[in-house]
C-alpha cells in the first residue's frame, strides 16, 4: 500500500467517524486549507490567513494539502474551519462522488465567496515539439497533486479523449523543476493566471504554452456541467502569440455549517471589503468581488455569507439561498 493510499484511506476514515459537528461561537485559532507550494492556492490562501488573522482577529494559518479534494474532506472531518475548492470536487461531494471519500455526500458544505476562476493549463518544453494535448500521448506529463482539480480531473479527460500519456503526480513546485530539467516533457495542470509556476518556466526555459481545439472543450463542457469555457488573454505569459482558449472551473472559499452566523459574516465582509489587499497577493484576487458569487450555482450560502450580500444588495437565487430560506 503506498503512503498516499494510506493517507487517503486514513482521511476518508476520519470522516466517516466524525461525529455530527455543533455550531461553534469564536473559535481562537483556524486554518485555511490550501494546496500544495508552486501554486496559486498556496498564496491565496495566505493573503486571506493574514487578513482574516487581522482584520477578523482571529489567528489563522495555511493548511497545505493536495488541493480542493483533500480539503473538503478535511473541512468534513471537521479538521479545517475554511477550504478553498473548486466547483467540481464542490459537486462531487455534495453528492456522494468525491474519489477520496466516495458514498460520503457532504450536505453540510456552505460557500462564503468566489474566489476565481481556474483555467487547465498546458505547458511543455519547446524541444519537445508539443504544441497540443494530442502531442502528449507516450509522453512523461506531470498533472500535480493526484488529490489536486488537475490530478482528479486531467487523467478523466486524457482518457476519455484516448490520450495515453505517462502521468505523473506531485507538488506543481518540484513539477515545475522536473520539466525545466527534462524529466517531464509537458505538465497539464489548474490554476489561477498568471500560474506563478508556468510564469517561472517561461523566463528560465524555452517553453510553449497551448490551449484547447474547439473540440475538445466542447466535449470537456459538454461531460462536465460544473466546467465553463474560459480565455487566457493575450499578455499573461510572454510566451503565447495571442489568447488561449481552455476550460475552467471556479474557486470559492467554504465553510462547514457549524460555523457560527456571525463568524461566517465577518470572514464574508473582510475579505470582500479589502479587494486591493487580496490583489496585491495575487492578480487573481481581482475576480474575489461580491457579485461573482452568482458563478456558484448549486452550492448553498452560510446564512452569515447571505446577510452580508443581502445588505450591499447582491440578489441571491433560490439554487444557492441558504437551506431552509
Amino acid at each position: 500500500m503506498t503512503i498516499f493510499t494510506k493517507t487517503i484511506l486514513a482521511a476518508t476514515a476520519v470522516v466517516g467517524l466524525a461525529l455530527p459537528a455543533v455550531a461553534q461561537d469564536t473559535p481562537s485559532s483556524m486554518t485555511i486549507s490550501t494546496a500544495s507550494p508552486g501554486g496559486v492556492y498556496a498564496v491565496y490562501g495566505e493573503g486571506i490567513a493574514q487578513l482574516v488573522s487581522d482584520v477578523v482577529g482571529i489567528t489563522t494559518s495555511t493548511r497545505q494539502t493536495q488541493g480542493p479534494a483533500q480539503n473538503l474532506v478535511l473541512l468534513q472531518a471537521g479538521q479545517t474551519e475554511l477550504a478553498m475548492t473548486t466547483s467540481g470536487p464542490a459537486f462531487e461531494a455534495m453528492n456522494g462522488e468525491l474519489e477520496l471519500a466516495p458514498g460520503q455526500k457532504y450536505g453540510e458544505m456552505r460557500a462564503l465567496f468566489a474566489m476565481y476562476p481556474t483555467p487547465f493549463q498546458m505547458i511543455a518544453l519547446a524541444e519537445s515539439g508539443i504544441t497540443s494535448l494530442d502531442g502528449l500521448a507516450g509522453k512523461r506529463v506531470g498533472s500535480g497533486p493526484r488529490a489536486g482539480t488537475g490530478g482528479t480531473y486531467w487523467p478523466r479527460w486524457l482518457g476519455a479523449m484516448s490520450i495515453d500519456a505517462d502521468l505523473q503526480y506531485g507538488g506543481i513546485g518540484d513539477q515545475a523543476s522536473q520539466l525545466a530539467d527534462g524529466r517531464l516533457d509537458a505538465i497539464v495542470t489548474a490554476g489561477g493566471i498568471p500560474h506563478p509556476a508556468l510564469s517561472e518556466l517561461e523566463n528560465t526555459q524555452d517553453v510553449t504554452i497551448f490551449g484547447m481545439s474547439d473540440e475538445t472543450l466542447a466535449g470537456i463542457l459538454d461531460s462536465n456541467p460544473y466546467a465553463v469555457e474560459f480565455t487566457i488573454p493575450q499578455g499573461t505569459y510572454e510566451t503565447p502569440e495571442g489568447d488561449l482558449t481552455t476550460a475552467a472551473m471556479w474557486n470559492f472559499v467554504v465553510a462547514d455549517a457549524s460555523m457560527s452566523e456571525e463568524l461566517a459574516y465577518e470572514i464574508t465582509k473582510a475579505v470582500l471589503e479589502n479587494n486591493a489587499r487580496m490583489v496585491s497577493t495575487h492578480s487573481a484576487a481581482k475576480n474575489t468581488l461580491a457579485e461573482n458569487i452568482l458563478s456558484n450555482t448549486f452550492i448553498p450560502l452560510h446564512p452569515g455569507a447571505a446577510r452580508y450580500y443581502a445588505q450591499i444588495g447582491v440578489d441571491i437565487p433560490a439554487a444557492i439561498a441558504p437551506v431552509g430560506e
